[in-house]
């Protein structure tokens, strides 16, 4: 099988070193794409730590890929070798369930393949994109305009879609509150996107010593959540609360500052449980909501938004030798506001 270098994780306490990793033959419907850019994920951090589960490894994570097209298969219809393109989270589905049939792969009933960590439909493991290079089916993979630099479009892959997605299906725009817990690579997206779709923001953090940034990406007001007089000053506020931080917090505390039929929504994957009060539900019909990503469809239509309001992801780019540092500083919340790997140090 064809090779490509990679930066992988050997174990679920190793650091990530320099390795070479499996790639498929590019089949009728693939497309094989030199990566570029590729942006660091918490999520990346929990997965090769085992986090989320075990691994197998060594392991190459990374769903925020931003490159160009190389070679085609011999029936792929939708990209051409010189494109521009992008592959998130997802490289495959069955594309035969309801939802897949709805343009909802990331919701496919028998589990949609991850970009790495996965078993893909061939019985192979999926690797990402802290590589070299990656083949990838064409329909998982989507058009990155002109208008956006490759590197600032990468975070776009994971974090601009997993907070595009909920702000508009829950209805973000003009005369809408909207809170978003946390600034970090997903909080900063969802502030910068809230915000262009002409909602009023508001930044919900633990301390304030990120207000100058969070009030410069397009938000209103900046709250500490440590200071407790927010929670009571706040309460019956927003009409929807996007919570980006993957770590336990008193979502009933949260869920109190929501109006009237107002809904917070998790997209942060923290590991451990987050309960509930009912009360902070019940007493005003408040929802509890859960999303994760968006389909292909739906990951066009954000990188096109984003495009059109110039809207890209505020990135530090690094060397892929300082993969190892990035993570730590992730983990330290010491990320301005995504690490991106320039792909081209990955040799």
């Amino acid at each position: 099988m064809p090779t490509a270098t990679a930066y992988a994780a050997p174990s679920a306490t190793g650091d990530l070193a320099l390795t070479t990793i499996e790639r498929r033959e590019v089949g009728p419907h693939d497309v094989h794409i030199d990566i570029k850019f590729a942006g660091i994920c918490h999520s990346d951090i929990h997965t090769v730590r085992g986090e989320w589960g075990p691994q197998q490894y060594p392991l190459a994570p990374g769903h925020e890929i931003a490159g160009i097209v190389t070679e085609v298969g011999s029936e792929v219809t939708k990209h051409k070798v010189g494109d521009r393109v992008g592959v998130g989270c997802m490289v495959n589905s069955c594309k035969e369930c309801a939802n897949c049939e709805a343009g909802e792969e990331q919701y496919c009933l028998n589990g949609n393949v991850g970009t790495y960590g996965s078993v893909d439909l061939d019985g192979t493991i999926t690797q990402g994109g802290y590589s070299s290079d990656v083949v990838v089916n064409e329909d998982f993979v989507v058009s990155i305009p002109e208008s956006l630099d490759l590197d600032v479009a990468a975070p776009l892959l994971c974090a601009g879609i997993t907070t595009y997605s909920p702000l508009r299906h829950w209805g973000a725009g003009p005369g809408k509150k909207v809170a978003v817990v946390g600034l970090g690579g997903l909080g900063h997206m969802a502030v910068k996107l809230a915000s262009a779709m002409g909602a009023e923001v508001t930044v919900l953090s633990q301390s304030l010593k990120k207000m100058e940034d969070g009030l410069k990406l397009g938000a209103k007001d900046y709250y500490a959540t440590s200071d407790p007089a927010t929670f009571e000053k706040l309460g019956g506020t927003f009409d929807l609360i996007i919570n980006t931080v993957s770590a336990s917090i008193d979502i009933s505390a949260y869920l109190k500052l929501l109006a009237l039929d107002g809904t917070l929504v998790n997209v942060g994957a923290p590991a451990e449980p987050l309960p509930v009060h009912a009360g902070a539900l019940i007493g005003g019909r408040r929802s509890f909501a859960g999303s994760a990503i968006g389909g292909i469809r739906e990951t066009q239509e954000m990188l096109n938004f984003c495009a059109e309001h110039g809207l890209g992801a505020e990135i530090e780019v690094i060397p892929a030798e300082k993969i190892n540092e990035a993570y730590e500083r992730v983990l330290a919340s010491d990320a301005r506001y995504r690490f991106v790997i320039d792909a081209a140090t990955i040799a």
